[in-house]
């Protein structure tokens, strides 16, 4: 029997700060992403898919050991002036679990996990830092250039092929040749720093997407009324509180564009895959770390808020011996939680010793089989960092989002008549009951789950007590 025909290679493709709506394939704005979306139609698209926590760091470092991030200290990223622990080498692996089952293992692209250890102490063979390698060619190829725009991005002057997203794609084509050789199954996972502001985007794709027909998110009219107050704090302090629709177009024209741009060079990568013969022996799952308010809201980047925007996010998982074409998945999921021990029963069919997952297997999904007792929420947590330290924690049912802001106003969105979430409805009468009810579950799963934050007795009181206006 082959190495193939006992264990699946595994492709995991993660890019940046990408919404779950702006990929063609959901339907839901005009974005072209053909090669994603044939990766999506080729097998499963999750509908309720959710990040644990909003920030790149702490999320991949809950990736890594598929714990949130609060259990392990792992609260804002590292890089913020504001110390902070960070998932150590000691700490549990999957990659590690895979390499000790026969895996060959190699990482490219942004890290995050931790400031000084790279992916070859978790368990990876081979490590490309292609970020640091693309900014050490750029300044030498092009000594002069030069963005100006900020955050807000701009046109990128380079030839395609000398972009970050396609110089990425194929350093990680090299990278998936070396791993292929040898008959042993192998992992790799390709991190592309796109779509995260600032948007650099080439003519040829910035010119698919004209100004004037870029449509107006739906929670535009956002007033922030009844609503925490670090909210609209984030307009100013962004100094973008003065923005129209206007003057967030071109942004969010240039966000489209980068997302089809990235999607062209994902697009080469499952090419390689193709031409290597083995796309029929390969897993490829494909998810991002959180999304992007991107205008949504008024509102710039991913901080102090849990609206979908920035905690729904892409995941598509292709096995061709295993899901059918055009699967779709409407259970929630917790992604960067769920897949760890996902993989890890892919690869290796068995659990780790001394370790509990935050999240659960979804090979029963993948199989077709529904769980009797797959959960009925998701949890997303936040911990501040970006303008100061600012505590939420987030339940999210089929009809209801509770946000539970420890230090201000909490928040409840009527999910089925309030998509864009745009009214609180948390002072409402007739809603009490459903406010304790979500609390206490909170309570629950993040007593379960470790996380500190609930083990203090005057916060726990908020929760189970009630003890909150």
């Amino acid at each position: 029997m082959t190495k193939l025909a006992q264990r699946p290679n595994i492709l995991i493709i993660m890019v940046d700060q990408l919404r779950y709506d702006c990929l063609g394939y959901s339907g839901l704005t005009p974005v072209l992403t053909p090669h994603i979306d044939r990766l999506a139609a080729g097998g499963m698209w999750f509908n309720r898919a959710y990040t644990p926590i909003p920030v790149c760091g702490p999320a991949r470092q809950s990736f890594v050991c598929g714990r949130r991030a609060e259990a392990f200290g792992g609260l804002w990223n590292f890089k913020l002036g504001l110390k902070v622990s960070a998932l150590e080498p000691t700490a549990y692996s999957w990659a590690r679990s895979l390499q000790e089952a026969g895996y060959r293992n190699g990482y490219i692209g942004k890290w995050d996990v931790h400031p000084t250890n790279d992916p070859t102490c978790y368990g990876y063979d081979e490590f490309v830092p292609s970020d640091e390698r693309y900014r050490t060619w750029l300044q030498e190829a092009y000594p002069g250039l030069a963005y100006t725009s900020g955050y807000f991005g701009e046109t990128d002057p380079l030839p395609l092929a000398d972009t970050r997203t396609h110089r990425t794609g194929e350093m990680a084509a090299v990278l998936m040749r070396q791993l292929s050789k040898g008959g042993s199954p192998w992992h790799l996972r390709v991190n592309f720093q796109e779509p995260h502001l600032p948007c650099h985007p080439t003519a040829v794709f910035a010119e698919k997407y004209a100004i004037e027909s870029i449509p107006m998110w739906g929670s535009f009219s956002e007033t922030f009324a009844d609503k925490p107050y670090i909210q609209e704090q984030q307009l100013r302090n962004w100094q973008i509180e003065n923005l129209d629709w206007e003057d967030w177009a071109p942004i969010v024209a240039r966000y489209y564009a980068i997302i089809s741009q990235l999607d062209d060079a994902i697009g080469r990568l499952l090419e390689e895959l193709d031409l290597l013969g083995e796309s029929q022996d390969t897993v490829v799952i494909f998810t991002s770390d959180h999304g992007d308010m991107c205008g949504g809201h008024r509102m710039l980047d991913k901080h102090y808020v849990m609206y979908e925007d920035v905690v729904k996010v892409p995941l598509i998982i292709r096995w061709p011996s295993v899901i059918p074409s055009g699967r779709r998945c409407d259970e929630f999921v917790q992604s960067l939680l769920d897949l760890p021990p996902t993989l890890l029963e892919i690869g290796c069919s068995t659990s780790p010793p001394d370790h509990r997952f935050h999240g659960e297997s979804l090979l029963p999904l993948l199989r077709g089989t529904q769980p009797a007792d797959w959960r009925n929420e998701v949890v997303t947590t936040y911990n501040g960092g970006q303008f100061g330290l600012y505590t939420q924690r987030m339940i999210r049912s089929k009809e209801w989002k509770y946000v539970w802001n420890s230090t201000d106003v909490d928040e409840l969105y009527d999910m089925i008549d309030d998509p864009y979430e745009l009214r609180n409805v948390i002072q409402h009468p007739a809603n009490k009951s459903i406010v304790l009810e979500l609390r206490k579950r909170l309570y629950d799963i993040l007593h379960r789950d470790d996380d500190g934050l609930v083990h203090n007795p005057w916060m726990r009181d908020q929760l189970i007590k009630g003890r909150k206006k």
